[in-house]
């Protein structure tokens, strides 16, 4: 028994000296010079691996540019998009409960589009891209909603929803510096053996060159991206019966039909429309 003592004591008093030793000095097997010195590395250390970091971040920071991405590759052609957000548009022309979500949002979109706010704005020439480069503010080209005409929501507040011919706006994806070529415009086709009657605001469903380049959210702070009206001129045979439509924009050297991406160049969406 006084050797199973002895033994245990010995134990405590080999931990209590591991964590402190007064007859060496030691706490946790290092002098108070030993810890200071292993301290000082570490602090050496990691202050130069953070100086490293700061000084690689510094020099990649001065070869940005706070108003243009220094590598757009993967941007150079835009994407279509349409509103109302919704690639399946289902309603009864007959109940608008089911179509003032949409009209809604058709709206609360073509706010920035008021001719009152677009007065400001350059009466741009038509056809001819607006180059600011060497101009520190850039300008605006109006682009007013009274032009989307029957599409504005201006003579029929319900965008056609509730005759059951709704309109669909169609924009292109804002680029920057893009600058396409050719005559870019809008054309929209019904996936079906028989055509469907469509009309495009503004006329020809064209996208016109006074709206590009666009110099980026920073430097084109006001810009409004042009954008096309699709009215769906359906008739009696085209009510309960799903639709799938595809827009292109076509006519310049813009993309339109990359098979791994259905959004550049082009939009798919449904609308059903029923009595």
């Amino acid at each position: 028994m006084a050797n199973k003592e002895e033994k245990a004591d010995e134990k405590q008093s080999s931990w209590k000296d591991f964590i402190y030793n007064p007859r060496t000095g030691e706490f946790i097997g290092r002098t108070a010079s030993s810890w200071a010195l292993i301290f000082l590395f570490y602090l050496v250390f990691y202050g130069f691996l953070a100086g490293m970091f700061t000084l690689t971040m510094w020099v990649m920071l001065q070869t940005l540019d706070d108003h243009t991405p220094r590598y757009r590759d993967r941007v150079a052609n835009p994407g279509l998009m349409i509103r109302p957000k919704s690639f399946e548009i289902k309603f009864n022309r007959s109940i608008p409960q089911q179509y003032i979500e949409y009209v809604q949002h058709l709206e609360s979109f073509l706010q920035p589009y008021n001719d009152s706010l677009q007065e400001v704005n350059e009466a741009c020439p038509e056809d001819m891209y607006f180059e600011q480069d060497e101009f520190e503010v850039k300008k605006v080209c109006q682009f007013k909603r009274s032009m989307l005409r029957q599409c504005s929501g201006l003579a029929d507040s319900n965008f056609g929803y509730s005759e059951g011919r709704p309109c669909i706006l169609v924009k292109m994806n804002r680029v920057i510096g893009l600058r396409p070529r050719g005559d870019p415009h809008i054309n929209c086709v019904v996936k079906r053996d028989t055509p469907l009657q469509m009309q495009y605001f503004p006329i020809e469903g064209k996208l016109d060159k006074r709206y590009f380049p666009y110099y980026g959210k920073k430097l084109h702070a006001n810009y409004v991206q042009p954008i096309v009206a699709v009215k769906l001129l359906l008739m009696e045979d085209d009510y309960n019966s799903e639709l799938t439509i595809e827009c292109k924009v076509e006519g310049s050297d813009l993309l339109n039909n990359n098979e791994r991406d259905k959004f550049l160049g082009r939009v798919i969406f449904r609308v059903k429309v029923t009595k």
